[in-house]
């Protein structure tokens, strides 16, 4: 006789869901921590963009979010707090090194590989990604969740490889 109710198959259930929305909404920080830090080095050789320009991609980011959703003022709100925390991040991830590319070639300037150089920097870019992850994570998942199910249907299907993003025309 099998009991109605089994505690193991809940939990795993459970976990499972959780597990999904995390990967999702890492998943989905990721692309815009990716798209925004790719926008940050785009165009220009050398110093980057300026944190004017930054700014004002975030602001454009936003808008355009905003009206593929067609957001409400509650979730515009929240699709801010995710961008803030997304710059933060950002900001805090290469406040480390000014000039990663410099640190690079300190690591090849001899004629061995400096690994423990390059273990240090590997160590304090996990450190930042795991402060800042959780907040990230949780202004993701606090924005996903204010969308309807119409709107999170169209995040997921942005999120396919062949959508074209955010950012194809139309």
């Amino acid at each position: 006789m099998t009991d109605m109710f089994n505690p193991v198959t809940e939990r795993t259930t459970v976990m499972k869901t959780w597990i999904k929305r995390t990967l999702i909404g890492a998943l989905g920080a990721t692309l815009v921590v990716g798209g925004l830090t790719g926008c940050g080095s785009h165009g220009t050789r050398g110093e980057g963009w300026s944190a004017e320009r930054i700014t004002d991609m975030r602001v454009k980011a936003v808008d355009k979010i905003s009206q593929k959703l067609e957001l409400d003022t509650a979730q515009k709100q929240k699709l801010d707090l995710l961008a803030d925390q997304l710059m933060a991040s950002r900001t805090a991830f290469r406040a480390k090194d000014a000039d990663p590319r410099a640190e690079i070639q300190a690591m090849v300037a001899g004629a061995k590989f400096d690994r423990a150089r390059a273990q240090t920097m590997l160590e304090q870019k996990t450190q930042v990604v795991q402060g800042n992850g959780p907040k990230v994570i949780g202004a993701f998942a606090d924005f996903y969740d204010s969308l309807n199910p119409q709107q999170q249907q169209q995040v997921r299907e942005r999120l396919q490889p062949r959508s074209g993003g955010w950012w194809q025309r139309g």
